[in-house]
């Protein structure tokens, strides 16, 4: 197996003392949360795409080329780039650009992207978003393979024998589909034989089983090899100690603000306790066996080769946080990584 650590760049209050740290050095923990991540092992940094509060990443190309420069070895990835939302030409500039900052290490997970914020500021509607996903995605793809394309559709304008500049330096690099609930995603995934990252984070494991057997059924259909099929999948939270009482008492109060957050919005929590998402979510909290068998159970149901936990504290205390970031990868990931094989990642560069 292997681990993706990821941020979304939320920024909220701190669940316990309430202070909002100045955007500035939002932005300097989620570089420095890459680096600590490179440092200790990680396969890969995720940083994700949104456009509305509470979030600071709307701009992932512009990050991660600042992750790129401040590291070396580890594999950058969006969490999702939201292609609905953009031109494909343009996102094609900024990520070929970015692929050759950092040496052929980038990754793209693509997804639709939600919120009415974001709809508002790229006027895409409930209607159309399917559609722009689709067609974005096969113009986005066609220009990852073609030195020059000639295409038109319905959301930007035509390109007739267009060259789209830089090329890339990975031929293709690799995109793979984000998607929480929607078959659609997992559809456009299998049809072209791309790999898919369930969210699996809101909900209990059921739906997301569901969404990766379906998956997995279209891939057949779509004539490619079952063996290919390739499955990454989150998690709702990492603490771990090496006493898994410890644990608990040090992560309930920051899951229970969370859950007081949550209300407070007018959400209903799926999982109302710390012990109710310890036994029906993706949460990872306790000890590192606890976790491991937990992982496995998940692994069962998806068949995931590549899995995400939290780049950042989320209420933690810095040594906390990087004390349990160093027990993953001393107690937590060897075990994993030799219990459950995953395939190389692409090693950069012209394929």
């Amino acid at each position: 197996m292997k681990f993706l650590a990821m941020t979304l760049g939320f920024h909220l209050p701190h669940p316990l003392t309430g202070e909002l740290k100045p955007v500035t050095e939002r932005f300097r923990e989620i570089v420095a949360a890459a680096v600590v991540a490179e440092e200790l092992g990680f396969d890969g940094f995720a940083f994700g795409e949104r456009h509305e509060r509470p979030f600071l990443s709307s701009a992932p190309p512009v990050v991660l080329s600042h992750v790129a420069a401040h590291t070396s070895t580890i594999r950058l990835f969006t969490a999702v780039t939201t292609l609905s939302l953009l031109d494909p030409v343009r996102a094609f500039e900024d990520y070929s650009t970015l692929d050759h900052l950092s040496g052929g290490r980038l990754e793209l997970i693509i997804g639709k992207g939600n919120g009415a914020a974001q709809a508002q500021l790229f006027h895409v509607t409930d209607q159309d978003q399917w559609d722009r996903n689709r067609e974005g995605y096969e113009l986005f793809r066609r220009l990852w393979r073609e030195d020059r394309v000639t295409w038109s559709g319905r959301f930007r304008p035509p390109l007739t024998d267009a060259e789209v500049l830089p090329r890339p330096l990975q031929r293709p690099i690799r995109i793979w589909h984000g998607s929480a609930t929607s078959k659609e995603s997992v559809e456009l995934a299998a049809r072209y034989g791309d790999p898919l990252f369930s969210a699996n984070v809101t909900n209990s494991v059921e739906p997301y089983a569901e969404l990766v057997a379906y998956y997995r059924e279209r891939w057949e259909h779509h004539g490619h090899d079952p063996a290919d099929a390739l499955v990454g999948a989150g998690s709702a939270g990492y603490y771990a100690t090496p006493r898994s009482q410890d644990a608990v008492e040090t992560y309930r109060p920051i899951f229970d603000a969370r859950v007081a957050f949550l209300r407070k919005q007018g959400l209903d929590p799926v999982f109302p306790t710390l012990e109710d998402a310890i036994e029906r979510s993706s949460i990872l909290v306790g000890s590192p066996q606890q976790i491991i068998d937990k992982v496995h159970r998940y692994h069962e149901r998806l068949g995931h080769e590549v899995m995400h936990v939290s780049a950042e504290a989320d209420g933690l205390t810095g040594a906390q946080h990087r004390a349990s970031l160093e027990l993953f990868q001393s107690d937590i990931a060897p075990v994993l990584r030799k219990e459950i094989p995953s395939r190389p990642f692409p090693t950069g560069g012209p394929s």
